[in-house]
Parts: C-alpha cells; sequence; structure tokens
C-alpha cells in the first residue's frame, strides 16, 4: 500500500496538494484525526486492489490535541504492518500572513495566541518541528505557482515512475534567500559572472551563450569534475538509507545565469544516470 501523510503550516497549501494528488489516482481524505490512522490504515490493507492501495490524507493542528498524538498512531500503524510516508509542506512566514489576509480565513491557533496571526504561524512553526524532521519530503511552497506546486507532487508520487530516490534540482539566487527545503546547497558565485558582460547581462542561463562562456572557464570546469564525483559517490548513500527525495540547490547572487547553467547540467547527469530527476529555476524570471 502507498499511504502517505500529508502535514505542515496552515496555508502552505495542503488543500493544493491533495486535490494534485486526487487528480493522480489516490484515495483522499482532509482533516483526518489522528487516532483513526492506524484504524483507516488497516482498513485501506483489507481492501486488498479495491481500490485503498493508494492513499493520501491531511491531518494537522485543526485535530487539536489529537494531533499532537501523531507518533503514538503512526508508530502503531507501523507496529501493525503498515508503512507510510510523510510529505511536509511550509513556507516564509511573510508569505503565510499574506495567503491568510488574501483568503481571510482564521489560522486554527489564533485564539491561543490571543488574536496575533504572527504568534499562531510561530507557535505551530515550533509545534511541528518534530515532525518536519521526520518527514520523507519537504516542499517550500514560497515561491511556488499551482501548477509548479502539482508538477512537483505529480514527479513525486505518479504511479507509473519507478521506484527508488527522486531528485529535485533547483537553481536560486542567494539575494532571495536560500531554499529551506534544500539538503544540499551549493554556492558558485565564486564561479565568472557573465553579468558583466553587457551582451549577456540580460540573457540567462538557458541560452547558450551564457552556457559557454560559464563552462569555458576553466574555474568552472574544475568545479565540476568535483561537483558530479562527489554526487555519484553520495546519491547512492541516500538510497541505500532508503531516503525517498533528495533536494540539490545551486545558488548564484541573482539565480539568473550561473546557476543556472550547473542545475542544467545536474539535471541532464542525473537523467543519464536512470534517476527520477525534476527541475526548477526559482529565480529565473526575477528582476
Amino acid at each position: 500500500m502507498d499511504f502517505i501523510i500529508v502535514t505542515g503550516l496552515s496555508g502552505a497549501g495542503k488543500t493544493r496538494v491533495i486535490n494534485s494528488m486526487e487528480d493522480i489516482g489516490y484515495y483522499c481524505i482532509d482533516n483526518m484525526p489522528t487516532a483513526l490512522i492506524p484504524k483507516f490504515a488497516d482498513l485501506c490493507m483489507q481492501s486488498g486492489s479495491s481500490g485503498l492501495s493508494r492513499v493520501a490524507l491531511v491531518t494537522d493542528v485543526r485535530g487539536g490535541e489529537m494531533f499532537y498524538r501523531l507518533f503514538r498512531e503512526l508508530d502503531d500503524l507501523r507496529a501493525q504492518g503498515g508503512e507510510y510516508k510523510i510529505l511536509f509542506l511550509e513556507a516564509n512566514d511573510d508569505i503565510l500572513v499574506r495567503r491568510f489576509h488574501e483568503t481571510r480565513r482564521k489560522h486554527p491557533l489564533m485564539d491561543s495566541a490571543d488574536g496575533s496571526l504572527q504568534e499562531a504561524i510561530s507557535r505551530e512553526r515550533e509545534l511541528l518541528k518534530p515532525i518536519r524532521a521526520r518527514a520523507d519530503y519537504i516542499l517550500d511552497t514560497s515561491q511556488t505557482t499551482s501548477a509548479q506546486l502539482k508538477e512537483r507532487i505529480t514527479q513525486l508520487f505518479l504511479a507509473d515512475m519507478p521506484s527508488g530516490l527522486a531528485i529535485h534540482c533547483m537553481s536560486f539566487g542567494f539575494k532571495y534567500g536560500a531554499p529551506t527545503e534544500a539538503d544540499t546547497v551549493f554556492d558558485v558565485r565564486c564561479l565568472p559572472n557573465p553579468y558583466y558582460n553587457d551582451a549577456l547581462r540580460h540573457q540567462t542561463g538557458l541560452d547558450e551563450p551564457v552556457r559557454e562562456f560559464v563552462m569555458d572557464n576553466v574555474e568552472t570546469q574544475g568545479f565540476v569534475v568535483r561537483l558530479l564525483d562527489m554526487m555519484d559517490y553520495m546519491l547512492p548513500l541516500y538510497t541505500s538509507e532508503g531516503k525517498s527525495q533528495f533536494v540539490v540547490a545551486v545558488g548564484c547572487t541573482g539565480g539568473k545565469h550561473r546557476s543556472v547553467v550547473l542545475t542544467e547540467l545536474l539535471y541532464k547527469h542525473f537523467i543519464d544516470q536512470g534517476y527520477r530527476v525534476s527541475v526548477h529555476h526559482r529565480d529565473l524570471t526575477k528582476r
């Protein structure tokens, strides 16, 4: 049975995720009380091939005191032979505040935070730290559109994809902040910068002239040899450990030139190695 627990911060996009998972064939339930998780999983396992072999359910702080017994219920689930994966969603505080203002919805912890939305978000983030630490997948939706989020969910969970480690390659600009969901971050600001070439400044790392500029440098060539060697060594270790997702982020100053070139290189290299891979250039369109 493919059993996914979706949880995370309020406003981080759990509803969008569960809708996307339903679109790719999961039986989905929102706001499941934690006490019912082992019982429902047992029902799914007994159903065999009757349609409950791929399940995703959302559980979060809306469940009140029951939610804080999540680990106990998951331990019971595993004791009865049920396996599961945890998908954890998060976003930056300012993004969450904006989303709550736009939807005019009330944060579940607002009353206990004396009506302060910022305090409610802070308390929830602290409460969820142990769950985040045990998550198999962590997605930061701060700068992710609905279409991009659906693409990520499809890449991770689509039924006809082979099992094993799923890799997500991301480029970004340090000036906009490093991605919190990355397992490994490489800083390529030490490499020659096309930005200072007037002919290349307004192009991106997806354009061939920029790619040639970056890759023709001795510094980049030496970096690439060591980068690929490190990745080829690390990924089998993560696979043998049972890791489900690996997020590798490459950052330069603005996220438009060097990081994009190196991220595309990693993306193509991982495909050649037979991994499931997706790619996202987070800051490519920012001014």
